[in-house]
């Protein structure tokens, strides 16, 4: 069993329920902003413009300030709502996403329980804002390790830059024994691939064939992460 010292996780949609804070924020400023109701199933059109965006973004077609504020243009224009006020409601949401903190699988129990036995660190695409907000708000600054965050290092996950930065900052381990947990194929999975260390994709809810990406664990649970890293749970 191979032996880990590092163990890199992303945050949205690993640690955090994502969905549920999106949810949230985008409701709460349709209110504010005199938008009326989003309902359940506009917020779900929102949250597939999002993630096309943030693909485009991983496949190095748009910037970060494209997209943050190009998904909001396409979502009012299909909503029929003033498309001049979607880079304002970018910044506010920014803020609004860390007003909502929801753990998968009882994470914060589990990043608790190896912080000491392990490096932890959080490696995330999401904004400088949104970010140290969530981790401030949800505990998580004083858990991680080492938080690398994109838009500081001025490289996006999948991107290999990104990875040479987070080794260069811890000592440039031997990435043999580096480990990425993450729920993205495209930008968590992917991302380890091109770093040349190995991935373990946290996959709830996946019930289709093998993805063509490789894959060196597969988990429905966070917990189960202590069968690989061989702990007791």
């Amino acid at each position: 069993m191979k032996q880990y010292i590092y163990l890199l996780f992303d945050v949205d949609g690993t640690v955090l329920d994502f969905l549920a804070a999106e949810k949230a924020a985008v409701k709460a400023l349709f209110i504010r902003y005199g938008f009326g109701e989003c309902t359940d199933e506009n917020v779900a059109r929102y949250s597939r413009i999002n993630i096309e965006y943030w693909e485009a973004l991983e496949r190095n077609e748009m910037t970060k300030p494209q997209i943050l504020v190009g998904r909001f243009r396409e979502f009012f224009r299909e909503m029929n709502l003033p498309v001049e006020k979607a880079e304002a409601f970018n910044d506010d949401y920014q803020i609004a996403l860390g007003d909502t903190v929801v753990f998968r699988d009882h994470a914060f129990e589990l990043l608790n329980a190896l912080k000491g036995k392990y490096t932890l660190c959080a490696v995330t695409n999401g904004t400088k804002t949104a970010q140290r907000k969530k981790l401030s708000a949800s505990g998580l600054d004083k858990v991680f390790d080492r938080v690398f965050i994109s838009e500081d290092i001025g490289a996006e996950k999948p991107n290999k830059e990104f990875f040479d930065y987070v080794f260069e900052q811890l000592g440039h381990p031997d990435r043999s024994q580096v480990l990425i947990i993450g729920d993205s194929l495209t930008s968590d999975i992917r991302g380890g691939v091109n770093a040349g260390i190995d991935t373990c994709w946290y996959a709830p809810d996946y019930a289709g064939p093998d993805p063509e990406t490789r894959i060196d664990y597969r988990i429905r649970n966070l917990w189960e992460l202590n069968d690989i890293l061989g702990r007791d749970s």
